[in-house]
């Protein structure tokens, strides 16, 4: 047997069944043969009986058959989403961030003297952050799909607000208060724990509402909120120095204090703001939510419409090999854009260039790496390229690298450090992509993207400590280590491209076929992948194991 996907691009006959139901009206720019077709020999078997008898019964039931949707403009909608979603979410990513990497600025203005901190209690400092961070990122993202993102996505935000702050007289930020060492980990801790939940649940939250072709790009417009807290945050934190002795307090102080102010107010809006999952949002109509969910099936994520915990589908997760593989991949990509944003000033700064300098310098590096991120993301979902991208990408910051540990001239060091930014930080978001396309059934993918991301952040826990202050001022083993991250991500980047492609190939040729009942029973040798009623059934329970799902290359 060999499946109808030559062309991933092209519409299958059973995507062609899920039109409009309803009536005369003119048809809507909706259609569900706009929409990817993947279909298994079985599908169909199923669909030349759909004239009549048991087999054309077996069909996805169409979402929401009762309602019409001949009045939705696709384009006007999915723009409306963009706009509620994308632009709020990327601002508390960016609060995120700046959060944990403002400690990186701080230290440039005397942080660690004024705490009398030792350069191995600064490192154990940053380390601490990401046990916590890693730890709750998988129960995060639970919680996350069986309570509503707008109640859970706003009390992290609102916990981690009120860590980081007390109510006196005035808010004043914790971390903006700490007076000793003792107080700066407990800070970081608790820091990484209310944060641990929030890059996570956002990437996940956002693939329940895209197709696989388009949620690279917001995935990446959410993840240059990074990229832009770099620049900002230095930008921030040169202006936050002029308050130096301000009320009694040091200017890096100021830096946490004003920080948290802001991540505070963002967390009691969010409760509002935030929108949630496609079949129960309040910001559309029932006929935009109803096309929403069936461009979403059709894409082949079945679970669009809702799914009810069960522990078979986390299980699936943990024993998958995408789930293993990928972890590493992401740690490639993940354990050096911590080392790199945590320690951007320090490098500049190490060149020969004072505190303010180094962080304006720091400006320029980021903005380049937030375009490169976007495009990234833009030519990824146009051309489903997502493996070879991360292979392209991860071997510019392997470049970066080398030329990071053999140079010593200040200047030559600066232009690689581009290098290693446009090629670290577009990678994250086209991992986390490609990881979600290749992922079917939301408990399955929360678990997944959860694990994934929480590997690679607890390998910040290394590469927070890579950078020393007797290596400065070039940091030769710390650039090592880092060049040895990127080679495993480019490794696994292979493997993984490899491995789809592989099984994609046995799909095609039949043998991942299911025994549908009163379809094909008489090929007893397929037994050993399921026996299902009908074809909804097997896609409902096997996810991306389903024979007719095509994984993304």
């Amino acid at each position: 047997m060999s499946s109808a996907l030559a062309d991933p691009e092209k519409v299958s006959p059973a995507a062609e069944t899920l039109p409009a139901a309803g009536n005369s009206s003119p048809p809507s720019t909706y259609s569900a043969s706009d929409e990817k077709g993947r279909t298994s020999e079985v599908e169909r078997i199923e669909g030349a009986g759909a004239g009549g008898g048991a087999a054309g019964t077996q069909e996805t039931p169409l979402y929401n058959a009762h309602i019409d949707v001949s009045e939705v403009d696709e384009r006007k909608l999915i723009r409306k989403i963009d706009l509620y979603l994308v632009p709020w979410l990327s601002f508390l990513y960016l609060l995120s961030f700046l959060d944990r990497t403002s400690i990186g600025n701080a230290k440039l203005y005397h942080m660690t003297t004024d705490l009398h901190l030792t350069d191995q209690q600064y490192l154990i400092a940053l380390t601490i952050f990401f046990f916590s961070y890693s730890i709750f990122e998988v129960p995060s993202n639970i919680f996350l799909k069986r309570l509503r993102p707008s109640i859970w996505l706003s009390l992290l935000m609102f916990l981690w607000g009120i860590m980081m702050s007390k109510s006196s007289h005035f808010v004043k930020t914790v971390q903006g208060l700490v007076h000793n060492y003792g107080g700066l980990l407990g800070m970081r801790w608790m820091l990484g724990m209310f944060e641990a939940g929030l890059f996570p649940g956002v990437n996940y939250y956002l693939s329940c509402w895209y197709k696989r072709s388009e949620f690279g790009i917001r995935a990446a417009l959410f993840f240059s909120a990074a990229t832009v807290s770099g620049a900002f945050g230095g930008l921030l934190a040169a202006a936050i120095s002029h308050m130096e002795g301000v009320g009694g307090k040091p200017a890096w102080a100021w830096i946490f204090i004003i920080e948290g102010l802001v991540t505070v107010i963002a967390g009691v809006a969010s409760f509002w703001i935030i929108q949630d999952f496609p079949d129960t949002a309040k910001f559309l109509t029932e006929a935009e939510r109803t096309v929403v969910v069936r461009r979403l099936q059709s894409d082949d994520q079945y679970s669009a419409a809702g799914e009810n915990l069960r522990w078979h589908y986390i299980w699936r997760s943990l024993l998958d090999w995408k789930t293993w593989v990928g972890m590493l991949l992401y740690m490639g990509a993940d354990g050096p854009l911590y080392a790199f944003s945590l320690f951007l000033p320090s490098i500049i700064n190490q060149l020969g260039y004072t505190a303010t300098p180094a962080n304006l310098l720091t400006v320029p590096v980021y903005a380049l790496a937030c375009v490169v991120t976007c495009v990234v993301g833009f030519v990824a979902d146009r051309h489903g390229c997502r493996g070879l991208l991360a292979m392209i990408c991860l071997t510019v910051g392997m470049v970066g690298y080398i030329i990071l540990i053999v140079s010593r001239n200040p200047t030559l060091s600066y232009i690689a450090v581009y290098l290693a930014a446009c090629g670290i930080y577009p990678t994250i978001p086209n991992i986390i992509a490609w990881m979600s396309n290749n992922v079917e059934g939301s408990y399955k993918r929360s678990v997944t993207i959860a694990m994934v991301i929480g590997f690679g952040n607890l390998n910040g826990a290394v590469s927070s400590n890579v950078y020393r202050a007797r290596d400065a001022p070039w940091y030769t083993l710390g650039h090592g280590i880092v060049l040895m991250y990127i080679c495993i991500g480019l490794i696994m980047s292979v493997i993984y491209w490899l491995s789809l492609r592989r099984e994609n190939a046995r799909r095609e040729r039949g043998e991942r076929d299911e025994i549908i009942k009163g379809v094909n029973e008489h090929q007893t040798e397929l037994a050993r992948n399921g026996t299902y009623a009908s074809v909804a059934d097997a896609k409902r329970d096997k996810g991306d194991e389903w024979s007719g799902y095509r994984y993304t290359l």
